[in-house]
């Protein structure tokens, strides 16, 4: 970038904005965030338009033509967006055995097996900073569907149907077949907490707000804020996770980027 900033950057040859971003729109995202550091003209070329060729043309690279044709980001309205939240997606090499991510990059099929609780993380976690990402299940709920957050530490896969995300002390999740609460293996209470709470509709995109300088775990529903779910929470590494039970179901996670306030 040193150099490049003395070729490119310095005040002796500057290159029109629009010329930048073409040649940017080659490059990868390591690539990128280098040449972000350059100078204050590359920053801006690369962050001043979230839907510029610069980042279409990375979308179109990373991205299944799925993703991007279908409402599976419909709430990211960026390229950019789109491009950050495939880096958030599930994990294809941090999940249960018993699952594998789809080709869209985003969506989690359980296999049908028997006796079996099954979960995944993200490949990026939190220890800072606050994030949002929605979750959906697109199959049956089964007996236990948990959505929630998990360190590195917390198991993935584990026998017979159980609620496996808060099953330990790694992991803080909310069932949404019964609305309870769980970590450490222990009921935390019912969510949210209100009389005849309604139970989860299958489609229905639940938004999680993690806050790290809080070190808080919210929910929101079809954009209602449902209220803190937990607090006090380590301050680690912190993964989006789920986990199911019931064969053939399928469940979307998308991150969001930084929750809007109000």
């Amino acid at each position: 970038p040193g150099a490049a900033a003395a070729a490119w950057g310095g005040p002796g040859w500057r290159l029109p904005g629009r010329v930048l971003e073409l040649v940017f729109s080659y490059l990868e995202l390591r690539e990128l965030r280098s040449c972000a550091l350059v100078c204050k003209l590359w920053h801006r070329v690369l962050h001043g338009d979230e839907n510029s060729e610069v980042w279409r043309s990375l979308a179109a690279r990373c991205l299944a033509e799925e993703a991007l044709r279908t409402d599976i980001l419909c709430n990211v309205p960026t390229y950019k967006g789109k491009v950050r939240a495939f880096h958030h997606a599930f994990s294809t090499n941090d999940c249960s055995r018993n699952v594998y991510i789809k080709k869209n990059g985003f969506t989690l099929h359980r296999n049908p097996i028997a006796q079996s609780t099954d979960g995944a993380r993200t490949k990026i976690g939190f220890s800072e900073g606050r994030h949002a990402w929605e979750v959906w299940w697109e199959g049956p709920l089964g007996t236990v569907a948990v959505i929630g957050i998990a360190t590195k530490r917390a198991a993935m896969q584990c026998q017979g149907y159980v609620a496996l995300l808060g099953s330990d002390d790694q992991s803080w999740g909310w069932n949404l077949v019964d609305n309870n609460l769980l970590h450490n293996g222990e009921v935390n209470g019912s969510f949210p907490q209100c009389n005849n709470a309604p139970k989860y509709q299958i489609g229905e995109r639940i938004r999680v707000i993690l806050d790290m300088e809080d070190k808080t775990l919210a929910f929101e529903r079809g954009y209602e804020f449902l209220g803190v779910a937990f607090r006090g929470l380590p301050k680690v590494c912190l993964y989006p996770a789920v986990s199911a039970v019931y064969g053939n179901t399928e469940v979307t996670l998308v991150y969001l980027g930084k929750p809007l306030d109000g």
